[in-house]
């Protein structure tokens, strides 16, 4: 197994939404029922990076087996410094260590964009994902309980977050984000 880490394009789009669906369909990771088409993967490529901000493919060679993006966190100016990830791995491809390959690069180009913090929003509290974003120095910071309905049951919401540069110790480098 060769893994590397590029940035994604439109062209890794049909086995992101393929590596995306089968989340959708068969974990509580995400709270979508329905898969997003190719197309609208195109577009949440399209948008993220128009943005400046990292989309990033995890790669076996030539083959993407994972993928991770940064967004900011909410739409609100005051927020322009925090941004939440999503990380997904090819279900057939996890435990092999190609999220926290993730998540590291993540992190770093996160960072080269200027963002301050990094937030994860864990879908139904998900074991893996919260040892993984713990293993990379997250803090766990809070739970929302029941705040989704997803295979017959409640799923909590996990929060967790890790400073990034100077974190709250310094004001940000002005960027016109505010």
């Amino acid at each position: 197994m060769t893994l590397s880490v590029r940035r994604a394009t439109v062209d890794d789009a049909q086995v992101i939404a393929a590596i995306y669906a089968h989340h959708v369909l068969h974990g509580t990771a995400t709270y979508e029922v329905v898969p997003p088409t190719e197309d609208e993967t195109i577009e949440k490529i399209l948008t993220v990076t128009g943005r400046g901000w990292p989309f990033l493919a995890a790669c076996d060679g030539d083959q993407v087996v994972g993928y991770a993006y940064a967004t900011q966190f909410r739409d609100r100016p005051a927020y322009a410094y925090a941004c939440e990830n999503s990380i997904y791995v090819a279900h057939d491809r996890r435990g092999s260590g190609i999220g926290k390959l993730l998540l590291k690069t993540l992190l770093k180009a996160a960072d080269a964009y200027g963002f301050r913090q990094m937030v994860a929003v864990i879908g139904g509290g998900e074991p893996a994902s919260v040892a993984l974003h713990g293993s990379c120095g997250f803090e766990h910071v809070g739970r929302l309980t029941g705040m989704g309905w997803k295979a017959g049951r409640w799923l909590d919401t996990v929060y967790m977050q890790i400073a990034l540069g100077g974190g709250t110790a310094t004001a940000p480098v002005p960027s016109g984000k505010d």
